[in-house]
């Protein structure tokens, strides 16, 4: 919440600075617009606070001694729930009853801060509305900005209008900021005075009078602009500010209305045709006459062409007519909606702190992880995904895309199938996802197409070898390896890449250890066979080129379904397929981010390997984020390129 005000106070800060305010006025200000926050606070603090406690629980093993005792996941939640549902009930008394309450006092506050006008009321650069005057200078200066260059100064009259305009080169400010009464001494300037002529004839020849002066004082009274009530709570014609009942009695009132100026539009466009007044003077007659040429063909030239023209200036008249009403009705059937989404926004606050519960819940006792790291960025993602759903479906709402019960619910409705699945999988002891099960179909597909084994999974396959294979090395080199001893020759067997020695040599020092009686299963009981860590070398250099082709798959999927979403909404002004492209590209980045995660994971495991500096920066690409990727796209390409080399070596 406090994080939230916070932004407030910058959102608004622009109403609040500059106006002499009292510190209370501000603090009722903040008061005021804090309950409005409470829809977008309540639901990320219940997400986030359930994973941290039930992530904390799991962490520390708690629910391993719970479940020992008999205590199942259902009833460790079961007091949490109860209190839960408390909240959301209590959520729901405060949408309807608070909420309205502070969102009436709140713009009424502003609306008065807004008439607020200091004593030193001129801004540079604009015309300043004070007292009977439009001020604008050019620029300020001086101990605060009492001297002016450039004035500029328009008087109005007391019939509206503007026939005086005065110019000066200087200007200067007298007087403080306590004062009612600002002084602007002005110099070296002229002075314009529009003559208004009696006679009209005369009026045309537009008289002026013209009058220089070296220095002019004008005396500005302010206590107008400074005697505010801001007590005063006279506007109140606005959707957030109404209950429910006030909500249905107002959706009723603008339905019955909308209903009937359509009908009247619908009426006074029939008539706009004329057709009720053919009747009149036309006179069915038994023959049927056919215009063969077109009913102009039996006038002359000048009444065709008059009979035209009356048409089109007809037809010309109707359709702006129905492009003025189309935008009204449209802002009608806006207004409408408004205040249905406020009607259902209420309900859905209550349902979606319980609905984020048994999806924070169960989340946090499936990662295993409390605190402040790990769930405040899932919490995050979570309610960001939440948030955006339903700002999206809502925006679809206002103009009638989608149904604004829809558009409202939509969001609660996407999490509620999520907290049920993964309530069900922290009750049953699984994980947060099955992937064997989600793997099983392509693997078995994988093996019809005649692939048994993937290269990695034969990574870390022990395979003995067979050694009746002749080895092309010199004679001179199988001498030496005969004279070395045992355990050198187990080194060699096991470290050759490291050594820098080739598979034959390697094949060479197998069938001196066979001479031995030392046989390849004695070696891989002692695991001197293979080299576990080049071994996972492989793999993890094989994991990373295909995370790291994911991953660029997933940055490009992204930027193609944003532009895509941008050029549905622009170009079509398609809010509902630009809303569904827009998620799929927020799934595309947290996949992306998934993969990166797991890239830099397998990158810095690889930097252990080989015990020096190689790939793994990517946890300042996570910070800058997949909008700076393309910088470092092109140091992983050549950094994985090295690593084929050391690993094919």
């Amino acid at each position: 919440m406090f994080i939230f005000v916070l932004q407030t106070i910058w959102l608004y800060i622009g109403e609040l600075a500059g106006k002499d305010l009292d510190v209370e006025v501000i603090l009722k200000f903040l008061l005021y617009f804090s309950p409005k926050l409470v829809p977008l606070v309540l639901p990320l603090t219940i997400l986030l606070t359930s994973i941290m406690t039930f992530g904390t629980f799991a962490e520390n093993y708690e629910f391993a001694a719970m479940k020992s005792s008999g205590i199942s996941l259902q009833r460790a939640m079961r007091s949490l729930t109860f209190f839960i549902v408390l909240i959301g009930m209590v959520a729901f008394f405060f949408a309807n009853n608070v909420i309205p309450a502070a969102e009436f006092k709140s713009i009424n506050l502003r609306k008065n801060i807004a008439q607020l006008k200091p004593a030193m009321a001129i801004t540079e650069g604009v015309f300043n509305d004070i007292g009977d005057f439009n001020i604008k200078v050019e620029e300020k200066s001086g101990d605060n900005d009492r001297f002016l260059s450039n004035v500029i100064i328009h008087k109005k009259t007391a019939i509206g209008g503007n026939h005086t305009v005065i110019k000066a080169n200087e200007g200067e400010l007298v007087g403080s900021t306590d004062s009612d009464v600002l002084s602007l001494i002005l110099r070296e300037g002229n002075y314009y005075d529009e003559v208004q002529a009696s006679d009209y004839d005369k009026r045309d020849r537009k008289p002026f009078a013209k009058s220089y002066f070296e220095e002019y004082v004008i005396n500005i009274d302010l206590s107008n602009f400074n005697n505010v009530d801001l007590e005063d709570e006279t506007y109140s014609s606005t959707h957030g500010m109404l209950k429910i009942s006030e909500l249905n009695e107002s959706i009723d009132s603008f339905s019955v209305t909308y209903n009937e100026r359509m009908d009247l539009f619908q009426k006074d466009m029939y008539r706009r045709t004329g057709l009720q007044n053919l009747k009149v003077n036309y006179k069915p007659k038994d023959t049927l006459v056919v215009f063969e040429d077109g009913v102009l063909s039996h006038y002359n030239t000048y009444d065709g062409s008059q009979i035209t023209n009356l048409a089109l200036g007809s037809v010309n008249s109707a359709l702006a007519h129905l492009g003025l009403k189309k935008q009204e009705f449209k802002n009608s059937v806006k207004q409408i909606n408004k205040f249905e989404i406020a009607l259902h926004e209420k309900y859905v606050l209550a349902i979606a702190c319980i609905v984020l519960f048994f999806v924070g819940a169960p989340l946090g006792a499936i990662i295993r992880k409390g605190g402040l790291g790990l769930p405040i960025v899932v919490a995050i993602i979570l309610f960001l995904t939440y948030h955006f759903i339903g700002i999206f479906a809502k925006n679809s709402a206002e103009d009638g895309s989608i149904s604004p019960f829809i558009a409202t619910w939509l969001s609660t409705w996407i999490m509620l199938p999520l907290g049920i699945y993964l309530t069900y999988r922290a009750t049953t002891d699984q994980g947060l996802f099955a992937i064997d099960s989600l793997l099983e179909p392509f693997k078995k597909l994988i093996k019809s197409m005649g692939f048994n084994k993937s290269e990695a999974d034969s990574a870390y396959h022990y395979e003995i070898l067979k050694l009746d294979v002749p080895v092309s090395i010199e004679a001179e080199e199988m001498e030496k390896l005969r004279s070395k001893e045992t355990e050198e020759l187990k080194n060699i067997v096991q470290f050759y890449r490291k050594y820098r020695l080739s598979s034959e040599y390697r094949m060479a020092a197998l069938q001196v250890l066979e001479t031995r009686g030392v046989s390849q299963e004695e070696l891989l009981q002692e695991k001197k066979l293979y080299d576990d860590e080049y071994l996972e070398l492989d793999r993890l250099y094989l994991s990373v080129k295909n995370s790291f082709k994911s991953t660029n798959i997933l940055f490009v999927l992204f930027y193609v379904f944003l532009f895509a979403a941008s050029f549905v909404n622009i170009s079509f002004h398609q809010e509902t397929p630009a809303m569904v492209l827009s998620i799929i590209s927020i799934i595309c980045a947290i996949l992306f981010y998934i993969y990166l995660y797991s890239l830099d994971s397998k990158a810095r495991r690889i930097d252990e390997i080989l015990k020096k500096e190689n790939i793994s920066f990517s946890g300042v690409l996570l910070f800058l984020g997949i909008a700076f990727y393309i910088v470092f796209y092109f140091q992983y390409k050549k950094e994985i390129k090295n690593l084929a080399g050391i690993v094919k070596s």
